[in-house]
């Protein structure tokens, strides 16, 4: 797997870029921002990691110049920032998680491995009906009287774990393992965050969800 470390810090760039490469990575080191956003696009590398505060671009910028076109490339900020606005912000540009510095080499390995697993499970092609909309997760996209809305991939991955348990609770810890690997980080915002999106999405009214439900203590459901 090819993966694109964009950090402006030297240390930390050359100790992300030698650990993963001991792990058998093909790795690609971009300085700044605006590096970063020139390798993605004629790389395409499987996977992203940027930083947040870098010259030339933010993390944040090559995170939206990334998901204009492409919204399956998996994308993780590597951040001192570690604000709830600074992680709210950037899942809602469409990342897929959010790592905290200082970070321990061995939690770094065990996000990125997560989410290339998630890379090579197969897409699940059928059409499904999830309340009033069709989803098509090849696509990744949901339609509905006329309307089209376009989806990231574990939005949908998601969509399809609440319909397939469809009137049960499915607790936070079995969405994340299922969508992200994180049997170890039960405490994460990203998935709250992802729900947050998703209603934003796909409900008449987020603030009064009918289709995900919060069930308090114990996780989500499709009713």
């Amino acid at each position: 797997m090819t993966i694109l470390i964009a950090e402006d810090d030297p240390v930390t760039r050359e100790a992300v870029k030698e650990l993963l490469e001991a792990d058998g990575h093909h790795v690609i080191a971009a300085k700044n921002g605006l590096e970063a956003i020139a390798t993605w696009k004629s790389q395409r590398p499987d996977i992203v990691l940027l930083d947040i505060m870098m010259p030339g671009a933010s993390g944040y910028e090559v995170c939206r110049a990334i998901r204009s076109g492409d919204r399956r490339t998996p994308v993780v900020f590597l951040s001192a920032k570690s604000e709830e606005v600074d992680v709210v912000l950037g899942l809602e540009l469409g990342a897929d998680d959010f790592l905290r510095k200082p970070f321990g080499k061995h939690e770094l390995l065990a996000r990125v491995r997560a989410v290339l697993r998630r890379l090579e499970e197969p897409a699940a092609g059928e059409m499904m009906a999830f309340g009033p909309w069709r989803i098509h997760p090849k696509r990744l996209v949901a339609e509905k009287d006329g309307i089209r809305i376009e989806l990231t991939v574990r939005e949908v991955k998601v969509i399809q774990i609440l319909t397939r348990r469809r009137g049960e609770v499915v607790s936070r810890d079995e969405l994340l393992n299922a969508c992200w690997g994180l049997e170890y980080y039960p405490e994460s915002r990203t998935l709250d965050q992802h729900i947050l999106n998703l209603r934003k999405k796909i409900e008449d009214d987020p603030s009064r969800p009918v289709l995900i439900e919060t069930v308090r203590g114990a996780g989500y459901r499709f009713p």
